[in-house]
């Protein structure tokens, strides 16, 4: 399972004394933890929701880069970037433009969804097929604009 490896991997970071690794994902880690225990009993999380998970830190770290550089910290939004590559490696390889596209034409095609009245459903199908991929608001923007 995933969580096992970031714990192993976190270990690992441990012994090398990595601190910017260790720091990433002792974050992931209490992360899930508070996801498991979310609610009125326990539950074990699928690695689906762990990357669920991974991404929304990868989002934050994102967010509070660009707030620091703004803000001129810009040793705060480097280790910021650094945690988010560190993350990033748990998460499947993003997809290019290009390969966006071609991934929304076809399941547009697929699904003969032409119209703007077919957003709802046609964005069900393709963000299945993203699989988290991709940024949710890139996908909208540009089903968006491919829909009439």
């Amino acid at each position: 399972m995933l969580l096992e490896t970031i714990r192993h991997d976190m270990t690992a970071a441990m012994k090398a004394r990595d601190e910017v690794r260790l720091r990433s994902l002792r974050a992931v880690i209490a992360a899930t933890q508070q996801a498991q225990a979310a609610g009125p009993t326990s539950i074990e999380l699928t690695d689906d929701q762990v990357k669920g998970i991974i991404s929304t830190q990868v989002k934050q770290r994102l967010e509070a880069a660009e707030a620091f550089e703004s803000g001129g910290a810009t040793d705060r939004a480097a280790a910021e970037r650094e945690e988010m590559d560190v993350l990033s490696e748990y998460l499947p390889a993003r997809l290019s433009d290009q390969e966006l596209e071609e991934l929304v034409n076809s399941a547009l095609a697929d699904g003969g969804w032409s119209s703007k009245a077919d957003m709802g459903t046609a964005m069900k199908a393709i963000n299945a097929a993203v699989d988290g991929r991709a940024d949710g608001k890139a996908v909208a923007q540009l089903v968006k604009s491919k829909l009439q």
